[in-house]
Protein backbone atom coordinates (compact mmCIF):
# COMPACT_ATOMS: atom_id res chain seq x y z
CA UNK A 1 0.00 0.00 0.00
CA UNK A 2 1.43 3.17 -1.04
CA UNK A 3 0.93 5.92 1.02
CA UNK A 4 1.60 9.82 0.66
CA UNK A 5 -0.24 12.62 -0.93
CA UNK A 6 -3.60 12.02 -3.34
CA UNK A 7 -2.15 12.87 -6.97
CA UNK A 8 -2.80 16.37 -8.55
CA UNK A 9 -2.50 14.78 -11.99
CA UNK A 10 -5.56 14.75 -14.03
CA UNK A 11 -6.83 15.74 -17.79
CA UNK A 12 -6.54 19.43 -16.75
CA UNK A 13 -2.60 19.20 -15.69
CA UNK A 14 -2.06 17.42 -19.45
CA UNK A 15 -3.97 20.42 -20.69
CA UNK A 16 -1.81 22.57 -18.51
CA UNK A 17 1.06 21.32 -19.60
CA UNK A 18 0.45 21.31 -23.23
CA UNK A 19 -0.81 24.69 -23.43
CA UNK A 20 2.62 26.01 -21.12
CA UNK A 21 4.48 24.09 -23.74
CA UNK A 22 2.81 25.81 -27.07
CA UNK A 23 2.98 29.16 -25.18
CA UNK A 24 5.90 29.45 -22.62
CA UNK A 25 6.58 32.86 -23.34
CA UNK A 26 3.12 34.11 -22.06
CA UNK A 27 4.22 32.47 -18.77
CA UNK A 28 7.38 34.69 -18.66
CA UNK A 29 9.77 31.90 -19.33
CA UNK A 30 12.78 32.41 -22.56
CA UNK A 31 12.68 28.71 -23.24
CA UNK A 32 9.91 25.75 -21.98
CA UNK A 33 11.55 24.24 -19.36
CA UNK A 34 10.45 21.42 -16.54
CA UNK A 35 11.05 24.22 -14.23
CA UNK A 36 8.73 26.23 -15.86
CA UNK A 37 6.57 23.52 -15.92
CA UNK A 38 6.41 22.73 -12.21
CA UNK A 39 5.90 26.22 -11.55
CA UNK A 40 2.63 26.45 -13.81
CA UNK A 41 1.76 22.90 -12.10
CA UNK A 42 2.48 23.53 -8.33
CA UNK A 43 4.72 20.36 -8.19
CA UNK A 44 8.18 19.44 -7.80
CA UNK A 45 10.33 18.12 -10.28
CA UNK A 46 10.60 14.49 -8.79
CA UNK A 47 6.97 14.90 -9.31
CA UNK A 48 7.06 15.29 -12.78
CA UNK A 49 9.81 12.66 -13.07
CA UNK A 50 7.41 10.07 -11.64
CA UNK A 51 4.37 11.02 -13.87
CA UNK A 52 7.37 10.27 -16.78
CA UNK A 53 8.39 6.55 -15.20
CA UNK A 54 4.54 6.07 -14.70
CA UNK A 55 3.40 3.75 -17.69
CA UNK A 56 -0.30 4.84 -16.99
CA UNK A 57 0.48 8.22 -17.68
CA UNK A 58 1.96 7.63 -20.73
CA UNK A 59 0.61 10.79 -22.42
CA UNK A 60 2.47 12.72 -20.00
CA UNK A 61 6.32 11.25 -20.97
CA UNK A 62 5.46 12.26 -24.45
CA UNK A 63 4.61 15.30 -23.57
CA UNK A 64 8.01 16.14 -21.41
CA UNK A 65 9.62 14.50 -24.43
CA UNK A 66 8.13 17.37 -26.68
CA UNK A 67 8.90 20.00 -23.96
CA UNK A 68 12.61 18.87 -24.61
CA UNK A 69 12.07 19.25 -28.42
CA UNK A 70 10.30 22.15 -27.83
CA UNK A 71 13.61 23.54 -26.18
CA UNK A 72 16.00 23.04 -28.17
CA UNK A 73 14.73 24.41 -30.95
CA UNK A 74 13.84 27.50 -29.77
CA UNK A 75 17.43 27.82 -28.55
CA UNK A 76 18.60 26.89 -31.92
CA UNK A 77 16.93 29.36 -33.59
CA UNK A 78 17.30 32.11 -31.13
CA UNK A 79 20.90 31.01 -31.22
CA UNK A 80 21.42 31.25 -34.73
CA UNK A 81 19.42 34.52 -34.81
CA UNK A 82 21.36 35.69 -32.20
CA UNK A 83 18.05 36.70 -30.17
CA UNK A 84 19.96 34.34 -27.17
CA UNK A 85 23.34 34.56 -25.78
CA UNK A 86 25.30 32.66 -27.24
CA UNK A 87 27.19 31.13 -24.19
CA UNK A 88 23.72 30.25 -22.67
CA UNK A 89 22.31 28.83 -25.48
CA UNK A 90 25.62 26.57 -25.85
CA UNK A 91 25.15 25.63 -22.46
CA UNK A 92 21.96 24.53 -22.32
CA UNK A 93 22.33 23.08 -25.47
CA UNK A 94 24.92 20.27 -23.90
CA UNK A 95 21.77 19.08 -22.00
CA UNK A 96 20.21 17.74 -25.15
CA UNK A 97 23.92 16.20 -26.11
CA UNK A 98 25.05 19.05 -28.47
CA UNK A 99 29.25 19.60 -27.87
CA UNK A 100 31.50 22.20 -29.09
CA UNK A 101 33.89 20.05 -30.62
CA UNK A 102 36.19 20.98 -33.18
CA UNK A 103 38.79 18.91 -35.02
CA UNK A 104 41.73 19.69 -36.00
CA UNK A 105 43.96 16.84 -37.05
CA UNK A 106 44.67 16.15 -40.76
CA UNK A 107 44.01 12.66 -41.27
CA UNK A 108 41.81 10.60 -43.48
CA UNK A 109 39.27 8.73 -42.04
CA UNK A 110 40.92 5.36 -41.52
CA UNK A 111 43.67 7.04 -39.51
CA UNK A 112 46.31 7.90 -42.74
CA UNK A 113 47.99 11.05 -43.04
CA UNK A 114 46.01 13.22 -45.56
CA UNK A 115 49.32 14.13 -47.24
CA UNK A 116 52.92 12.99 -46.09
CA UNK A 117 54.63 16.24 -47.05
CA UNK A 118 55.11 18.10 -50.27
CA UNK A 119 56.94 16.73 -52.88
CA UNK A 120 58.79 19.16 -55.64
CA UNK A 121 59.77 18.05 -58.92
CA UNK A 122 61.92 19.72 -61.17
CA UNK A 123 61.16 19.81 -64.81
CA UNK A 124 63.06 21.11 -67.76
CA UNK A 125 61.19 23.59 -69.08
CA UNK A 126 60.13 23.54 -72.58
CA UNK A 127 62.87 24.33 -75.55
CA UNK A 128 61.26 27.60 -77.33
CA UNK A 129 62.03 27.79 -81.33
CA UNK A 130 63.27 31.11 -82.58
Amino acid sequence: MTMGRPTVYTDQTVATAREYIQNFKNYGDMIPSNVGLCRILGVRRQTLYAWKDDPAKKEFSDMLDELQEAQKRTLINNGLSGSYNAAITKLVLTKHGYSDKSDNTLSNPDGSPVFDGIQITLVEAPKIND
